[in-house]
């Protein structure tokens, strides 16, 4: 059922399972259709979900004395402390993984990890290229006196040049409100020197062209909504475009898919439509 609600077309949720069941049994197989493409990227997004929640549960702050505890434990130390996670905080996220690295077209895994991690406020996103950062870790963690220092360089510079493909920032106000309601006015200055005004509302996902340079960005959130400077307060700040560009989520935070079948396959739609997910089924 949960990752059903990610589906954005009617399937038998039988048929749901036996698809997931295949997939589990041979996880290296590549989507064959568009529908398989659609639910393996529907599994994605609730798999990264479920162990988002998972790590937050683990990286909290303990109170009062600290004592020995077990692995079981650590699932049960939520109520001892709040979560070390600020996703309002979070400056950087950065995918990895056969899915997101893979993924036919960047804008797919641009929102997967937007659905899936659901940041708040200004958040650039990334994807590993080719799922080399584990390797570059090791690469990083030599030892040896005489290879430490150039293998560290080197791990850098492929991990900047190679490895981290920018897709953009996304922009999305904390707050909920009726659908339609003005949650944010922004102001760019791209790096050309050219003015945009960018007005988002409840419910909607858009998406703006921009590379990867520095654009000077005036953000304005209505009464009761946070971009990252508390309630109501405005930021003016330098956001980053990407191979995606700027993507500006007003589906509110928390975030919540609609429960009637009809409606909630409408908005994943629209919204994969916003970000230009499957172009050739859109041109159709």
């Amino acid at each position: 059922e949960n990752v059903l609600r990610w589906v954005p077309f009617e399937i038998d949720e039988k048929e749901l399972t036996n698809r997931i069941g295949n997939k589990m049994i041979r996880p290296t197989t590549v989507p064959q259709s568009m529908e398989e493409l659609k639910i393996e990227q529907a599994i994605a997004r609730e798999a990264l979900r479920l162990s988002f929640i998972q790590h937050k549960s683990f990286a909290v702050n303990l109170k009062g004395v600290q004592k020995e505890r077990t692995i079981s434990d650590a699932f049960e130390q939520s109520d001892s402390g709040l979560s070390l996670v600020d996703m309002m905080d979070l400056d950087l996220l950065v995918g990895s993984g056969g899915v997101l690295s893979h993924a036919p077209r960047r804008e797919q895994s641009t929102r997967m990890l937007i659905d899936a991690f659901l940041p708040e406020g200004i958040t650039q996103l990334a994807v590993d290229s080719i799922f080399m950062m584990p390797q570059l870790g090791v690469l990083a963690n030599i030892n040896q006196k005489e290879l430490a220092e150039n293998s560290r360089k080197a791990a850098l510079e492929v991990f900047n040049n190679d490895c981290l493909i920018r897709l953009g920032t996304c922009i999305a106000p904390v707050g909920n409100a009726k659908p339609g309601t003005l949650m944010l006015t922004a102001e760019l200055t791209m790096s050309d020197g050219s003015n945009q005004q960018v007005e988002l509302h409840q419910g909607e996902l858009l998406a703006m062209a921009a590379d990867y340079e520095a654009i000077k960005a005036t953000l304005r959130p209505a009464k009761g909504f946070d971009i990252g400077a508390g309630k109501s307060e405005e930021i003016s700040t330098t956001i980053y475009g990407g191979v995606v560009g700027l993507v500006f989520d007003g589906r509110g935070r928390p975030f919540n898919l609609p429960v009637e079948k009809d409606k909630r396959i409408e908005n994943l739609t629209v919204w994969s439509n916003a970000l230009n997910e499957y172009p050739l089924e859109s041109a159709a």
